[in-house]
């Protein structure tokens, strides 16, 4: 892998990749903070509110024209919030890239917050978090995250609350906004058929006036007590995550929870896949999973299936990870996981938007720039050992659950027992 990296004076880093092959160019810019920086009592789910307000425009461009500008010249553009952080990206061609930057560097700058749009997208946000309480898995995986990382600032949910968003005044936005959004706390990641200093000068010319320190973030480590988080609900299938606590996210042995992870519920030869669907037919969605922040991380086993099944369906998830704590994995497991780590490594690099969000993310973060090389050879030197000693120290500490289903809490606690 090749970037360059140039910080500009203001203290605005421009990171950049090349891809001659394609005729794309796709433009991150990544701010630092999420919803781990907001104040609770009255900016909970702002991050993501200004995801959202941002594209409504400035004095200058009015939310039609912004939309109408990347819809004239064919552009993919949208944006992500996370608990950590926040991107406003498009994908364009490369001969458009000045009309993208001038749009971004416009709403991210001068954004106009205008009374009136802020009522009307007060409920749209407020139909999102309708959509997701709607979906039993969502609100499984929520009430996952609240155990996995119970007071802690990674508890509160990115969207916010229905209360906390129908609260939120037009200066608390601001305020936020001027207190988190400013040139060292922005990334702006690149890739696809550029050159840098072409990309450096358009940064330049369009944010070099602008100014902001760098923001902090409150650290921790997490202390997770077994619990069951769970939503009474009377469904048709139980939506059910099993888990505790897990790496953060620049633990040296990542690579060997990743190996791990693949080994047990990623793909359709996957330990959990084969067991819990293929040979008892128990669940149609069964995955494993891991979240990895700064100062805390998770991980955890998902699956839906019927209520009556529930209680079968988790003895086997526990004496899978029971087996690979004693016995560990075989050399064929070994090896089909890190082929098929390898091909899906492969596989996003031929996409500039995957490459673009990795290099942004791994700048704001301030994770290492690993080359493919570097990644294979991480990947290769895991061993069979390797991955037993961190499913051992992984699947051995204290399980909580969530859940949503027509059960009790108590129906599920024998299961957090290790």
């Amino acid at each position: 892998m090749h970037y360059d990296l140039t910080t500009l004076p203001n203290g605005l880093r421009v990171i950049t990749e090349t891809m001659p092959s394609v005729r794309s160019v796709a433009i991150g810019c990544w701010v630092d903070t999420g919803t781990r920086d907001e104040d609770l009592t009255h900016e909970h789910g702002a991050s993501h509110f200004l995801e959202h307000l941002l594209f409504k425009g400035s004095e200058k461009l009015s939310a039609r024209e912004v939309s109408e500008t990347f819809d004239a010249i064919g552009a993919e553009s949208n944006a992500f919030t996370s608990k950590e952080a926040t991107c406003y990206w498009t994908r364009l061609l490369d001969q458009d890239v000045s009309t993208g930057f001038d749009v971004l560097s416009e709403i991210i700058q001068r954004p106009a917050f205008r009374a009136n749009e802020i009522d009307s997208e007060r409920q749209v946000v407020i139909e999102e978090i309708n959509m997701n309480d709607d979906d039993p898995g969502d609100v499984a995986f929520e009430n996952f995250s609240t155990a996995a990382f119970s007071d802690h600032p990674l508890e509160a949910p990115v969207l916010g609350t229905r209360d906390s968003i129908r609260g939120m005044t037009r200066d608390d936005i601001m305020g936020y906004w001027d207190r988190r959004y400013g040139t060292e706390s922005l990334v702006i990641a690149a890739v696809g058929n550029l050159e840098h200093n072409d990309i450096v000068g358009l940064v330049e010319e369009r944010f070099g006036e602008w100014d902001g320190g760098a923001v902090d973030h409150t650290f921790q480590e997490t202390q997770p007590s077994s619990r069951v988080e769970l939503t009474r609900r009377d469904t048709e299938q139980a939506h059910i995550l099993i888990g505790g606590k897990g790496l953060k996210r620049d633990d040296e042995r990542r690579f060997s929870y990743q190996v791990l992870n693949h080994i047990m519920g990623s793909g359709m030869s996957s330990r959990l896949f084969r067991e819990v669907r293929e040979e008892r037919g128990l669940a149609y969605s069964i995955y494993a999973f891991r979240l990895a922040y700064a100062d805390a991380g998770a991980w955890g086993v998902y699956v839906g299936t019927t209520p009556s099944q529930t209680d079968t369906a988790l003895k086997v998830i526990r004496d899978e990870l029971d087996k690979v704590m004693e016995e560990g994995v075989t050399d064929d497991e070994l090896d089909r996981a890190k082929g098929s780590m390898r091909g899906g490594l492969a596989l996003s690099l031929e996409d500039s938007n995957s490459r673009m969000i990795r290099l942004g993310r791994d700048e704001l973060a301030g994770m290492p720039h690993l080359s493919t090389d570097e990644r294979l050879e991480r990947l290769d030197a895991v061993t069979r050992d390797d991955v037993q000693q961190v499913a051992r120290e992984m699947y051995s500490a204290e399980r909580l659950i969530g859940a949503v289903g027509p059960f009790d809490p108590s129906d599920l606690e024998p299961y957090l027992t290790v």
